[in-house]
């Protein structure tokens, strides 16, 4: 008897379950994109073939299906090609792992592993100036609870280079105060560094946690009712800061969360601090990441520049010195 075609659901539950937070230990970030890409793939294979989630057989997802899926994502959704190729990552990963654990889908998987990802435009990161930092860093109102909180928020982001999810989920004793006063960050595959803080960093924090004390909050930010602060609260808060801040060419950005973490590392590297520092210094799994703030760094590229030659110019001519050249020399 030719046993019944393996089901999609057991096979989500264990791969997210088992594979995903048992065995790899994958950040809250990784779950909530692999679930929002299953979701949205469930959601299409319904409408395609008919069949409810519950009862659609895992070979139903073949190579064509996802294809469609993909295509629907950027013409229907309106998604970007970095959109997609995140959805197409998390159905690579899943059907990666279904190989190891049922052999007899190898063809399957072997098809929807060889579609590739789109190719996107690489656009240059658009740090803040120092002149903008710093107006971002005075726009919050410190006459306010909420605006003590900003202040010390979008200061702790500018020093330390922090993710968002790294800073919203930072609790108080996370931060050490002493001699060198620094914070412990627990960042992306979970990796902990150490970041020091500048003293007027530290100042802050200081005075900011005093307002803290007496509460049962753990939390470094927390929002006003005590809870953690979402990524779109961070980024709210960011925008009204934007909206107080007197500085003019702040309103022509593009204004998100993640700039501050752009700004910290060409701020570092402009300081004449090593490129493997700042990786250290962010969190970056490769050096390779960290490049994206030298090839947007005018200033490094200017330098650079100076030290060429300029067109027209008598160089000087290598000449030989030694004695086995020399003998090639008089051949």
């Amino acid at each position: 008897m030719k046993p019944s075609p393996a089901l999609i659901g057991p096979l989500l539950q264990s791969f997210f379950v088992e594979h995903l937070l048992q065995q790899k230990h994958v950040s809250p970030q990784t779950i909530a994109s692999y679930r929002d890409a299953f979701r949205l793939l469930l959601q299409f294979a319904h409408k395609k073939l008919r069949v409810e989630p519950a009862s659609l057989p895992v070979i139903s997802l073949d190579a064509n299906l996802i294809l469609s899926f993909l295509d629907n994502l950027e013409v229907y959704r309106h998604n970007c090609a970095r959109s997609r190729n995140i959805r197409l990552a998390a159905i690579r990963s899943f059907f990666r792992w279904l190989t190891l654990r049922d052999p007899e889908l190898v063809g399957l998987a072997t098809q929807i592993l060889a579609i590739p990802v789109k190719r996107t435009d690489r656009r240059l990161i658009q740090p803040f100036t120092r002149e903008e930092i710093d107006a971002l860093l005075a726009a919050p109102d410190r006459d306010r609870w909420t605006g003590r909180r900003d202040h010390a928020l979008l200061l702790t982001l500018y020093n330390t280079g922090a993710r968002v999810s790294e800073v919203t989920a930072a609790r108080r004793d996370q931060v050490i105060f002493g001699s060198t006063a620094f914070v412990h960050l627990f960042g992306k595959g979970r990796k902990e560094r150490d970041i020091p803080l500048w003293a007027n960093t530290a100042r802050v924090l200081k005075t900011w946690f005093r307002e803290l004390e007496g509460t049962s909050n753990v939390l470094a930010f927390p929002s006003a009712r005590g809870q953690r602060l979402s990524r779109n609260g961070v980024d709210y808060i960011l925008k009204q800061a934007v909206a107080r801040a007197e500085c003019a060419t702040l309103r022509g950005k593009r204004i998100h969360p993640h700039a501050v973490r752009h700004t910290t590392g060409a701020h570092l590297l402009q300081s004449g601090v090593d490129i493997s520092v700042i990786a250290l210094w962010l969190g970056h799994e490769s050096i390779e990441t960290t490049h994206v703030y030298v090839e947007a760094d005018l200033a490094t590229k200017e330098r650079a520049l100076q030290r060429l030659a300029p067109l027209g110019a008598n160089g000087m001519r290598f000449r030989t010195t030694d004695r086995v050249l020399a003998f090639l020399d008089t051949l």
